[in-house]
């Protein structure tokens, strides 16, 4: 047994690599999954064991992982609007924490290489700034992942947060275009031609009706269009990917394309995350120094936290951008390796990198799944640091004279919005995170403002001060908001009605549990509702006998 224990990791090593990564990555995704972290600490882990039992990296891993990316931005950029890079908040945010943590970084670094600590030892001013560069960016896959978990990609703080990820990119992009190794071709300038497709594209857009074409458009447009041209003129093909997004948001079906690469878009991730364990053999000094940069992580996130209060968001929307932001990036590694590759710094940076990296995620990860009660125990103390103006979609919540409150004006919401409205009339009023959807309602002659659910300062100030409401429907499509925002209103003496939508059983019962009267089973029930509406339009006679009859 001895000698079969001791030639097992060869033994493995000699297996079909794809196989048995994704049989380590679906055990350890969903053992992870058990422990209340997110699967892709799994999907990490295991790309580290897989490394450590001699098995590594290949092409088709590293196509699969560059291919999630792609369509990891391509979804991005399909939810982001132009107009968010322009908000100060963003792009100033974006710029003084990579110039401040750059500063702040390479000044620890240079300081600590003077005590000649490990690979600390003779590092130069420039190399010293040049490391601390690398570690001024959060990372995207990350950021972007827990956002759409907990449905905020929409949300004031969900759209800062993305916005300063692609400002930060960016500034990747400078650097590895300003860098001989990543010198574009002169032909860089044509890109731009891709604008010209956009009425080509928004044309083949409307008249796909099925599915698989609609994912395979999305393939087309983010793969081949967007990253290959990039790639062919000189530039980063993640970029082309995102730029086709943008240009492909503003089309009324944008949401539905984004929709229909979700799956796969997940699953091709996975090869991501696997990538960064399978990145090389890490030494224990290469873990101490990876360890030592991760302590300088709430540095990183308390200036995000501090810049973007300074620029009037509330600290609850501050904290939730600065929460997701907290970790190094892939694009990071991307920059090490190729100060790498001219001989700037040392290649054993890299794999320093990639191990502060992973530790980040692992660290950050649990943070992020309940941030909101996080927020609520912090509040007192970080609503010391608002300032007295605030931004114009961060304003405390007003609901007037309403007595039914439709959290969540989405396809769903929408609908209960106009049945109570029908029943009840003026008192009904929807509330939606999403600003560009509360215009669209509004301009459709709903009564609808922005606002979230999730706001525990909204819950806060309504338990406070008297207020009409009698029914709350809790429509929002992610299960983690109905239930906190079900949380925060038992904190206070709200009596009434409450209503809340599910996707699974166990769900159900939980939110029952918690306190909700009724909830809706999106998926069990929405047949019953169609056989229900279609048998309110037939006569009787058209279905024959009827129950109970001979």
């Amino acid at each position: 047994m001895p000698d079969f224990i001791s030639q097992l990791p060869g033994m493995i090593a000699h297996l079909p690599t794809v196989p048995l990564a994704i049989a380590l990555a679906f055990a350890l995704g969903i053992s992870a999954r058990y422990i209340n972290l997110p699967p892709m600490a799994g999907f990490l882990l295991a790309g580290f064991a897989l490394n450590g039992l001699g098995v590594h990296s290949n092409a088709v891993i590293k196509d699969i992982a560059d291919a999630g990316v792609m369509l990891l931005l391509f979804t991005i950029g399909l939810k982001l609007r132009v107009q968010t890079l322009g908000r100060a908040d963003v792009w100033g945010v974006a710029t003084l924490h990579i110039v401040g943590t750059m500063v702040a970084f390479g000044a620890v670094i240079y300081g600590l290489s003077s005590l000649g600590l490990g690979m600390l030892a003779g590092l130069t001013p420039v190399t010293s700034l040049l490391i601390a560069f690398a570690l001024t960016f959060s990372s995207t896959v990350f950021g972007v992942k827990v956002l759409e978990e907990r449905g905020e990609s929409s949300a004031l703080h969900g759209r800062t947060a993305v916005g300063i990820l692609v400002i930060q990119d960016l500034f990747a992009v400078a650097f590895l275009t300003l860098s001989a190794a990543r010198a574009p071709s002169v032909w860089a300038f044509a890109v731009v031609g891709l604008v010209f497709l956009r009425p080509i594209l928004n044309r083949l857009l409307d008249q796909i009706d099925y599915r698989e074409l609609m994912a395979l458009f999305g393939l087309f447009t983010a793969v081949v269009l967007g990253a290959g041209t990039f790639q062919l003129v000189g530039l980063k093909p993640d970029l082309g990917a995102l730029v086709m997004g943008v240009m492909m948001a503003p089309h009324k079906r944008s949401e539905e394309l984004a929709d229909s690469l979700f799956s796969f878009k997940e699953m091709l991730l996975i090869g991501f995350f696997l990538d960064i364990g399978l990145s090389g053999k890490p030494t224990f000094e290469h873990l101490k120094m990876a360890a030592g940069l991760v302590l300088l992580l709430p540095i990183q996130a308390g200036l995000f936290f501090i810049l973007m209060t300074r620029f009037r968001l509330r600290s609850r929307s501050a904290f939730f951008a600065a929460l997701s932001l907290s970790t190094y990036s892939e694009f990071g590694l991307i920059v090490c390796a190729v100060a790498a590759e001219n001989r700037w710094i040392s290649e054993d940076w890299v794999m320093v990198l990639a191990m502060a990296v992973s530790i980040s995620f692992f660290l950050v990860a649990p943070l992020n799944i309940k941030p909101h009660k996080l927020y609520a125990r912090l509040h007192r103390v970080l609503r010391r640091f608002e300032t007295k103006g605030r931004h114009a979609e961060d304003m405390p919540l007003e609901i007037g004279d309403a007595t039914i409150a439709v959290f969540g004006m989405g396809r769903v919401g929408t609908g209960a919005y106009e049945y109570l409205r029908r029943r009840y009339g003026s008192v009904v009023i929807g509330i939606e995170s999403n600003l560009e959807k509360v215009e669209q309602h509004q301009k459709a002659g709903r009564n609808v403002i922005h606002g979230d659910a999730t706001d525990s300062d909204f819950w806060t100030k309504m338990h406070a001060a008297p207020h009409h409401l009698k029914a709350v429907l809790l429509a929002m499509p992610e299960y983690r908001a109905n239930m906190y925002a079900v949380q925060q209103i038992k904190t206070g003496d709200f009596e009434g009605f409450i209503g809340a939508l599910a996707k699974f059983g166990d769900q159900v019962r939980r939110l029952k549990a918690a306190g909700v009267h009724a909830v809706f089973n999106m998926y069990a029930e929405a047949g019953a509702g169609f056989a229900a509406s279609v048998d309110d339009a037939m006569s009787p006679g058209e279905m024959g006998p009827t129950k109970g009859t001979t």
